[in-house]
């Protein structure tokens, strides 16, 4: 089981899906900027935040599921998944296996790590470390946040996040193992968002994102990097807001 919690009403769901090392309070803004239109959930991933502790296996397959399970406890008639960095890959790969549960995707910059081609993640940083989960959980954050924010985070905040080191590792490296979802098989409407100023790699994904799949539209947020759907929640709501009415 996963924690969960839904604020706003009515019978179209969005779910918010946060990326690795993050818990859903890093979408907190954002859902209180959707949540006057829509019910918004959002759920700490197996291993992170109040998913803690969690056993595993922390592969695609096992979190493709508890997004399931927080769908269907949701019953919505209509639901779109938000996915920031990993967890658009989690909401990606849903569309993949359980069209029937999903409506619409957003992502924002979702890492394509299986490709040849990407490199100079912090992900990558992280795998380097893999023999030492909290080294590696360490790595992740100080390539993510930079070195002074990481030492000004209070002792126990660096602790808690040293110790998500395993299912980070689990994640990533099932990630970089093999693609987790088909794009002929994402039939459903997708909005890639990307930062202005996020790096070089997450722009090149997102573009190569967009051209993979066959229902796609891409979208800078301005003066946005990697954590957009937290430092920048009204420009990112009122894209998913048009994406959403667009999308019918």
């Amino acid at each position: 089981m996963v924690w969960t919690a839904a604020a706003g009403d009515g019978p179209d769901v969005v779910v918010l899906v946060h990326g690795s090392m993050d818990r859903s309070a890093g979408l907190l803004k954002l859902s209180r900027r959707l949540d006057d239109r829509f019910r918004v959930v959002r759920y700490d991933r197996r291993g992170y935040g109040r998913s803690t502790p969690h056993d595993g296996p922390f592969g695609m397959p096992d979190q493709v599921d508890d997004l399931r399970r927080v769908i269907l406890e949701a019953e919505p008639e209509r639901c779109v998944v938000v996915g920031h960095s990993y967890g658009g890959n989690v909401a990606l790969s849903l569309a993949d296996h359980h069209p029937d549960l999903v409506d619409a995707v957003v992502t924002y910059e979702s890492p394509l790590s299986w490709l040849p081609w990407w490199g100079g993640s912090a992900g990558s940083s992280a795998m380097e470390a893999r023999d030492d989960p909290a080294a590696a959980a360490e790595r992740f954050m100080r390539s993510l946040i930079g070195d002074e924010r990481w030492e000004r985070l209070p002792s126990g905040t660096r602790a808690a996040r040293r110790a998500e080191g395993a299912p980070m590792l689990g994640e990533l490296a099932d990630l970089r193992a093999a693609p987790p979802w088909r794009p002929d098989r994402v039939t459903v409407p997708v909005l890639v968002l990307f930062g202005e100023h996020g790096r070089p790699h997450h722009r090149r994904g997102a573009e190569h994102l967009a051209d993979m799949l066959p229902d796609a539209r891409l979208e800078m947020v301005p003066e946005a990097k990697h954590f957009g759907p937290n430092t920048h929640p009204d420009d990112v709501a009122q894209r998913v807001f048009r994406f959403i009415d667009a999308s019918g």
